[in-house]
This record gives structure tokens, sequence and C-alpha cells, in this order.
């Protein structure tokens, strides 16, 4: 079994620390080791996956994971990352989010009091931000930073260089408010280790340097690398953007779907750094994608692990048949919400019921009235070649009628012409 510096290296996990030594300490267990998150909004996305796999990883290698809310940095704002000013949140939508983050945290880390010196913590860092004296403060971490510093930080100086926006001073001290959460972890618990993404290593060794000063102890900086798409931009956005891990804000379908649209390029990366599945089936995966690559057993087996990672396995399930429905003639078994769920993409045409009753609907008027033939004339010719579909049903060459009883759930028809292009005929 490979020990937890060899997993994570094979995995590619850490992009920088600030002392070697941390591997070492890593293989030997019982570090306390934590990751902040600032709740500005009331569901965790998929840009998280990583530090939360990750602290997953940690907590089963028998290490104390801990995850600072921030309910008092998100008032101040982080501005690494970002070219303006972040919107304040008042402490009643914190506590919202707060909230709605929890549930999330705890498919995959164990709170559970019964786990001894691995059980996982949630803190919020309001509970010692929010009484802090000002003056302590500055007194007690400010002497220890220097201008020169701060300003020399990416965070900050990427902001100075855009004199039209700037960085105002509630900003600008992010970073000591941050190293001072580290100091008060490493005194009430023992924690050592900040973990974080790549854009976060400014941040994280403030609080290394703040330990090492105020304490005269040594604490560790890690950083994760930034995740991508094979294009190069941001992960954990789609075209209709955030991909959450609340089912409300993101269907289990839909985020099932996000991970099996991976790119050949990048999947193998994503199942070493989003699942847990062991070296040999990922390398068995990674073997898949280049000599069976229209096959997608890896973005196969990378959706089902993270949507049940995320969602559970039934949900996974149901995903799943789901997506091999929508283009089976099993979809008329769908409700409702399911069929409008898989075939949120395609285009809605609203038609009269009257239409129906009337002794039916022609299919190759239909196919002109959703727009996907040009013409009566031309979906006569797309049914006689065999490329239209009702319900996933071949239409005869000699055509077909539409009738109330191909509607799905009592007010849908599917048509489809080729291979992907649907549409939805909704019946009112």
């Amino acid at each position: 079994m490979a020990s937890c510096s060899e997993d994570l290296a094979f995995r590619e996990l850490v992009y920088q620390t600030s002392d070697p030594v941390l591997f070492e300490l890593l293989d030997r267990g019982g570090l306390v080791v934590y990751v902040g998150f600032d709740p500005t909004s009331d569901s965790l996305h998929a840009g998280n996956l990583l530090q939360l796999c990750l602290l997953r990883r940690l907590q089963l290698a028998g290490h104390r994971p801990i995850v600072v809310a921030g309910g008092g940095t998100g008032r101040i704002g982080d501005p690494g990352g970002k070219d303006a000013e972040r919107p304040m949140l008042t402490a009643e939508q914190i506590e919202a989010n707060l909230a709605g983050i929890r549930p999330q945290l705890e498919r995959f880390l164990d709170f559970s009091p019964g786990d001894g010196d691995r059980s996982a913590l949630l803190l919020d860092n309001a509970s010692w931000l929010d009484d802090l004296p000002l003056v302590d403060f500055l007194r007690d971490v400010g002497k220890h930073f220097t201008v020169n510093q701060m300003v020399a930080r990416d965070s900050v100086r990427s902001r100075f260089e855009r004199a039209e926006q700037g960085i105002s001073f509630t900003e600008f001290s992010y970073m000591l408010v941050q190293a001072y959460d580290f100091l008060t972890l490493f005194d009430r618990y023992g924690c050592r280790v900040q973990l974080g993404g790549s854009d976060q290593w400014g941040n994280i060794v403030s609080g290394v340097e703040l330990i090492r000063r105020a304490r005269g102890a040594t604490a560790y900086a890690c950083t994760t690398p930034l995740v991508t798409k094979a294009d190069g931009t941001k992960f954990g956005k789609s075209e209709s953007g955030a991909v959450w891990l609340d089912a409300a804000k993101t269907s289990p379908y839909a985020f099932y779907q996000f991970f099996y649209r991976t790119e050949d390029a990048v999947v193998g990366a994503y199942l070493k750094m989003f699942t847990f599945l062991d070296r040999v089936e990922i390398e068995a995966l990674e073997l898949a994608v280049r000599e069976r690559p229209q096959q997608r057993e890896a973005q196969r087996a990378l959706a089902r692990a993270v949507t049940s990672l995320v969602h559970g396995e039934d949900e996974t399930a149901r995903a799943e048949r789901a997506a091999a429905a929508l283009y089976s003639e099993d979809v008329v078994t769908l409700d409702e919400a399911t069929l409008l769920m898989v075939a949120a993409d395609a285009p809605v045409t609203e038609l009269r019921r009257a239409d129906l009753d009337a002794g039916g609907l022609d299919v190759a008027a239909a196919l002109a009235l959703s727009g996907l033939s040009p013409s009566r004339g031309a979906a006569r010719q797309a049914i006689a070649q065999g490329g239209a579909y009702v319900n996933n049903r071949r239409v005869p060459a000699d055509g077909a009628v539409l009738g109330a009883g191909e509607l799905i759930a009592g007010s849908y028809v599917l048509l489809r012409r080729g291979r992907r292009d649907l549409r939805l005929l909704h019946v009112t």
C-alpha cells in the first residue's frame, strides 16, 4: 500500500511546500491540517472539490482535518484572483451560507466525536475575529509584517498595477487576518499545516511566518496545483455557470454530465485528483483513453465516482438511467421533472392539445414546426431516409401521425433528427 506522500505524488496534488520535511510528517500521521473556505454562497462548487478530496485523503491517512469557514474573513474579502473589490456579506447571509455548506462537508469528512484525534472540525473564524481588539491585533500581528512584504505578494501587486481599481485597506489587511487564523488554530488545536490552492501561497506562508515569529515554532504551507480544463480555462464552470455541489443549484444529472464530458486530455488527471480509485484502476482507465477513446470508459468512471461522492450512489444510478433513456425508447417512462432535466438543452416548441385531438398532427409538420427541418418537404425526406424519431422510435418511411398516445408524462413529445438533434414539443 502506498504511503501518504507516495499517493499525493502519484496524484500530482502538491504544487509547492514551505519545507519538504512535510512529506515525512505526512507519512507518520497525527498532523492537524486545515483548509479555509470563504462562505460567499450557500453551496460549495466543483472548484472546491480538490481541497475537499485532499482533506478526506489526509483524514483517511490518520490526520485531523479542520475546515475553517470564513465568517470573519468573508466580511473582508480575499483580493487574490479578483480584479475588483468583493461585495460585503452581512452576518445573516454568512450564517445562512454556513448552514448550507456543512452538509456538503459531511459527505467528505467524518465529524463524529467518536473518531478521536482524527475527528474533523468545522470552525467559523468569526468566533475569534469578531471580538479581537484592533490595538491588540496591530500590536501582536501587524508588527511582524512590513508593508514592503505585503505589497510584494502577487494578489496585492496585481491590484496595485490597476490604478483604476486599486485595493482598499480592508482587503489589503486580508493576509494578516488569515495569518492570525493559522496562529489561532496552532494555539488551540496544535494545527501545523495549512492547505490551499496555489493562488493562496502568499496568504498561507504569511501564517507560517507569523507562527515562527510569534511562537518560535515551525508550521508548514502546502498548496495544490491550479485545475484547468483541456483548453486552459477555469475548472468548475459549465456553459450555464458554476457547477454547484447543491442538488438544487446543479442537478445530480447535470453534475454527472459535467464530468462525463471531460476531455480525454485531462480525464486522467481528474481521476487522480477527484476520485479514490487506486493506482491500478486509474492506470487501466488511462490506457482505455489511449486505446478505446470512443467508449469513454474513463469519463464514465470519473462521473460515477465523483457524483456518488457528492450526491450518493442512488442519485448517480438515477442520473445514469436518465442519460441512457434520453436516447432510448425508455424515454417514455420518465416523469416530467426528469425529462426536463435530461433534455434541458433541447429547444421547446409549444403546441395546442387541440392539434393532437383533431385527428393528430403529421410528424413531418411537427418536425418543421419544431425547427428540426426547414420545411415539410425536408422533413418527409428525413423520414424516408430513416433519420427521424418520435420518442426515440424511428418514424416509418411512409410517415406517421402524432396523437395523445405519444405524450410523455401527459404533456411532451421528444422529436429527434439524426443522432443528437433534439426538440421537445410541449402540449398544453
